[in-house]
């Protein structure tokens, strides 16, 4: 059985979800198929293990979609400040201050109530579900995959494992890093993979719930904290993020949870409030990658499945969100043109906007990345100097907290200098 629809969407994920909710908020009739079935939140539970930070032009985003506020009656946590140091030994170590160079983002300094949400994936994703599929112009295919995929001169069709057939004008690929769709439109990528891995905990801690979320920096890799929500009984939830070797991780997952626990409260910084209890651990490689194109013919790639990122700062999700805004607009501009919705005049404008974001963005969390992971001594002093001047500068610690919020989408120019001299950023 075939079905037409203007636009298949494969994968609804968040950035495949909120799109086809804007699309379909457009009047476009919309198609969204995905593997899996819908999310659902349960309060009782504990936190979802995945976790994003939400920036400032997410939460806009996704407030013009009309689905924050049912993410807020659900659960998030508003952060207001962002810390960031470097807990590297050194000669000096003994006779200066811990955190000589620390570096805090305040979003007082901003006139902003907050830098952004820490926010359970499910949450998103079941918030965007369900404005999707209250839709009469989206139809939606869960439990199903892509099987075939025909990008032709004049249309375009997918076919379902189930066997059926949506034929559209434009397939948008959003199913993740590793894009079925990408691949059946035969794409390329370039990739980097990553020395470290990443390693995230959910846990509980005595005290109330934080309004700071920090990363300190350490040769193995940086450790992260970002504050959940309250669990009762003067304790609150956290996801901890831990990025080491794969060796390293696998000696912590060995671990049962009590000496776990012990040894992350021995490894992360003092400003660790005391744990109480471990819900959950997993742990994933990270690389970089980046689609050679995000365009051919009558498919389209957005979040993921055209550019991933090292998740040092949590911008992936944020940077997907703005795939989806810059190609729902660009679509209602190509139909109110009367023009086809593949057409390439239209969709060359999107990868135009977008590549060189994502690419920005790239470089920054790759300046970090090869800044602070290593113990070579210039680099060491170079990364304090830069923390430095942040701290002394409020100019540019607030244009990086601008760009962080996703209210300035142009790189600081010293990460942008620092960026274009890495190995491998001229391939992106």
């Amino acid at each position: 059985m075939t079905q037409a629809f203007d636009i298949v969407i494969v994968g609804a994920g968040m950035v495949g979800a909120a799109l086809a909710t804007g699309l379909g908020r457009s009047g476009f009739r919309v198609a969204l198929v995905d593997r899996g079935s819908a999310p659902e939140f349960d309060p009782s539970l504990p936190p979802d293990i995945r976790v994003s930070a939400l920036s400032a032009g997410s939460e806009r985003y996704l407030n013009d979609l009309d689905v924050w506020p049912s993410m807020l009656a659900m659960r998030a946590t508003p952060y207001a400040r962002l810390a960031v140091w470097d807990e590297t030994r050194h000669p000096l170590s003994n006779l200066l201050p811990r955190k000589v160079a620390d570096v805090v983002f305040d979003a007082s300094n901003l006139s902003a109530r907050h830098l952004g949400h820490i926010v359970e994936n499910r949450i998103t994703q079941q918030a965007l579900w369900n404005s999707a599929a209250a839709l009469n112009s989206v139809s939606l295919f869960p439990d199903n995959a892509v099987s075939h995929l025909e990008n032709g001169n004049n249309h375009a069709a997918v076919t379902l494992e189930d066997g059926t057939e949506l034929e559209c004008q434009l397939v948008v690929g959003a199913d993740g890093a590793a894009s079925g769709v990408r691949e059946l439109a035969g794409i390329g990528v370039t990739r980097d993979q990553y020395q470290q891995q990443a390693m995230v905990i959910s846990v509980r801690y005595q005290g109330a719930v934080e309004d700071i979320t920090w990363q300190s920096f350490y040769p193995s890799g940086p450790r992260a904290f970002l504050p959940l929500h309250s669990a009762g009984n003067g304790e609150s939830w956290a996801s901890l993020v831990w990025y080491d070797s794969p060796e390293q991780l696998a000696h912590l997952k060995s671990l049962d949870d009590r000496a776990l626990m012990a040894e992350i409260q021995n490894a992360f910084p003092p400003e660790l409030p005391l744990l109480t209890h471990i819900e959950a651990k997993a742990s994933f490689p990270i690389a970089r990658q980046h689609a050679k194109t995000y365009v051919n013919n009558r498919v389209v790639l957005a979040g993921d499945a055209a550019h991933t990122i090292n998740p040092l700062a949590g911008q992936g999700v944020n940077l997907g969100f703005q795939d989806a805004l810059c190609l729902q607009t660009v679509i209602r501009e190509a139909k109110r043109a009367g023009c086809d919705l593949a057409d390439p005049a239209w969709l060359t404008k999107y990868e135009q906007q977008r590549r060189p974001a994502n690419r920005r963005m790239m470089m920054a969390m790759d300046v970090f990345y090869h800044l602070f992971s290593n113990r070579t001594p210039p680099l060491h002093l170079l990364r304090n100097l830069g923390l430095g001047a942040a701290k002394a500068m409020p100019f540019a610690r607030n244009r990086v907290a601008k760009y962080a919020m996703g209210i300035d989408d142009e790189l600081p120019p010293l990460i942008r200098q620092l960026a274009e001299r890495l190995p491998g950023m001229k391939q992106l």
